[in-house]
């Protein structure tokens, strides 16, 4: 293949991956009780999933948990604070549309319109000034480390498992990062391999 086109090929992969970031982050919490403030010794453990599409305005949230002490009560998103420290809730209140309570393990999954006041907490809301502030601090948390998903139950009423979210790549953009990395590798190894050419007397 010629080194022009190799070139032209690693540039696009580049591109490719500056365009998937852009298009949807995703952030991962593992939830535990030990990461509560203060921390409880539940054998509840989960993990969650947030992805934020900005171009669509939207937030799918995935969530797993399982061997909670008592049922399940209420779940959100806290935003913002450094750990271990507590923070306001930032979504629905007093909990997410449809998620399951009232059983010791279970799943979620949901996609929230970030454009509508319906997918927060008023006073979340109110706080940043309106519906574009309350979604740019919450993606400002996520970024940080500071928001962080946490499940009530009737023996842990403050929150019996949570986790904070940190930023994960996708495997869409490991993907094209490795292609980016081989082609533009292809193509310094054949620049160095090429025989020089003799000198014009």
């Amino acid at each position: 293949m010629p080194q022009a086109t190799l070139k032209v090929l690693a540039i696009a992969a580049c591109f490719s991956i500056a365009g998937a970031a852009q298009a949807a982050t995703v952030y991962k919490a593992t939830l535990s009780g030990s990461n509560e403030n203060p921390p409880n010794a539940t054998t509840g453990t989960g993990v969650a999933f947030v992805t934020i599409d900005a171009a669509l305005g939207t937030m799918k949230l995935d969530v797993t948990f399982q061997n909670m002490s008592n049922p399940t009560t209420v779940a959100h998103i806290h935003c913002c604070a450094a750990v271990p420290n507590n923070a306001g809730v930032a979504t629905t209140v007093p909990t997410f549309a449809g998620f399951p309570t009232g059983v010791t393990s279970g799943s979620y999954l949901q996609t929230f319109d970030m454009s509508s006041a319906g997918s927060y907490n008023p006073a979340f809301v109110t706080a940043h000034g309106d519906v574009a502030g309350a979604f740019a601090f919450l993606v400002a948390g996520l970024n940080s480390g500071s928001a962080y998903l946490n499940l009530h139950t009737a023996q842990f009423p403050a929150g019996e498992i949570r986790g904070n979210f940190a930023a994960i790549p996708e495997p869409g953009t490991w993907a094209l990062m490795i292609t980016g990395f081989g082609l533009a590798g292809m193509a310094i190894r054949r620049r160095r391999a090429a025989p020089a050419l003799p000198a014009v007397a």
